[in-house]
């Protein structure tokens, strides 16, 4: 077998045992020695295949202590929002809605020439009633949020029956320390340190689809992102 085959190898047999639950999350792997020991294959072999596996979100690797597996099981839809990904796959979220209301945005407004807004506060919650995000959703005033309504309560169904879909955007993460009245909402301490996402998607004319800032809990939510390979 060639050494690219050996590596093909290594990589799927990895990754069965991960998905299959036998190497489990926080699990450590082999090292390499042993791996290359194993597969007849070099280090340098064993590190590339290693690679592959962190890029497939399966692994983490941390130089001189070890890889360990970091993939949960849980693989999230995000075409129909997270919050019923997480529900789908086992680990529900109860959503409460704090408010949606008519805003100004003058820095949304300068990018995409609509005078007023519809906002959308939301507090999401674990099986063990604990917040772990709070949302507030910056959206265009169609479809059935003119009214300031949502379809079954998600942002995601009623987008999609207003007729628009997401083709592009970005997407920015920071931490910041929660300030006293986000502490309050969550139940948190002021001043502890939480995630915060901030996500503009755009449709295929690069108008406004959502403005999305979130506060997530760390230890509930992480951030993975994949290149291009030649």
């Amino acid at each position: 077998m060639s050494v690219g085959g050996k590596k093909q190898q290594l990589v799927g047999d990895l990754a069965e045992l991960i998905r299959s639950g036998r190497l489990a999350h926080g699990d450590q792997l082999p090292g390499e020695h042993q791996l290359a020991e194993q597969y007849q294959v070099s280090r340098g072999t064993v590190r590339s295949a290693l690679s592959e596996l962190q890029h497939q979100a399966l692994i983490s690797t941390h130089a001189g202590v070890g890889s360990f597996v970091t993939f949960d099981g849980v693989t999230l839809d995000q075409g129909v929002g997270w919050a019923r990904a997480l529900a789908d796959s086992g680990a529900p979220v109860t959503t409460e809605l704090l408010g949606i209301t008519e805003v100004e945005d003058a820095e949304l407004t300068r990018r995409f020439t609509t005078p007023k807004f519809v906002r959308v506060k939301r507090l999401r919650r674990d099986e063990a009633g604990r917040s772990v995000s709070l949302e507030e959703a910056t959206l265009p005033p169609v479809g059935s949020l003119a009214e300031l309504r949502l379809v079954d309560g998600s942002i995601t169904t009623t987008l999609r029956e207003a007729g628009l879909h997401p083709t592009g955007g970005d997407q920015w993460i920071t931490a910041q320390p929660l300030d006293a009245a986000s502490a309050a909402l969550l139940g948190r301490p002021a001043g502890e340190l939480f995630l915060k996402a901030t996500r503009t998607s755009l449709d295929a004319d690069s108008q406004l689809v959502e403005h999305v800032v979130s506060l997530l809990d760390p230890a509930r939510f992480s951030f993975h992102l994949t290149f291009g390979r030649r």
